[in-house]
Parts: structure tokens; C-alpha cells; sequence
């Protein structure tokens, strides 16, 4: 049987080259910049990264570079579960969309999945100001 996770997808115009926004956010030390969420450290650690949050420390990995725009990642949380984050950079004029789509994990309440994608969305707008200056 398949199972379908609850999603909301978010995007951000930003005005700056795709290939530079690419470039910073497929760039995990950049992570503490600007994914100010939850972000408190990063490190490498092998293939992988290592994330110190608020809460917990998580792993962090991220698709092949590409010429695609795919910043997809997959976090690797305490329990050992690895949650793809599907991310992109689309070019748009002469700017970029950076379009994120969040799932809501088995066991998660509607509560804690709308504050996620309130704070995706925190992220994405310090992402813009960052990019944009």
C-alpha cells in the first residue's frame, strides 16, 4: 500500500543569478546564515555534515552537484530517520525561485507541521536578503 505524506510546497523570488544562489545554498557551511530557524553549527564529518540544532544534532546530505538547480538534502534526525528535503533553483528572468517542498513526517501534528513551514519560510526570506544584498 502506498502512502502519501501531507506536503506544502514554498518558493521565494529572488533577485540574483540562479548559479550563485545554487552555489551558496548547496554550500552547508553557508547553513548557519541563513537556515536561522533551527541552525546553530555546522561541521564535516566524512561524506556527511554534521548539524547542531536547537534540539538535537542531525546529519545533513546533499544531492550531487548538478547543473539542474537540485539542492535536494536528506536529514538524518536522533532516531535514525532520513528525511529528503526536496529543493530547487529556477531560473526566472533574470533572477531565481527557490522552491521548497516540506512533508509532514508520520507522527508529526498538523500543529508542529505548520510551525515547520513557517519557519522554512523564515529561512527563505533570510535567504533573499542575503542573496539580494
Amino acid at each position: 500500500m502506498m502512502t502519501i505524506l501531507p506536503s506544502k510546497t514554498l518558493s521565494i523570488s529572488i533577485e540574483c543569478r540562479p548559479e550563485e544562489v545554487y552555489a551558496y545554498v548547496t554550500n552547508p557551511e553557508n547553513f548557519p546564515e541563513w537556515v536561522t530557524s533551527f541552525v546553530k553549527s555546522i561541521r564535516r564529518w566524512g561524506e556527511e555534515w554534521i548539524v547542531e540544532t536547537k534540539e538535537a544534532q542531525i546529519t545533513l546530505k546533499f544531492a550531487d552537484k548538478n547543473d539542474y538547480g537540485v539542492a535536494d538534502h536528506w536529514v538524518t534526525i536522533a532516531t535514525g530517520q532520513t528525511i529528503l528535503n526536496p529543493m530547487r533553483v529556477v531560473p526566472n528572468g533574470s533572477g531565481c525561485e527557490v522552491v521548497f517542498t516540506a512533508f509532514q513526517q508520520p507522527g508529526m501534528s498538523h500543529e508542529n507541521f505548520v510551525k515547520d513551514t513557517e519557519m522554512i519560510e523564515s529561512d527563505l526570506r533570510t535567504l533573499k536578503r542575503i542573496m539580494e544584498k
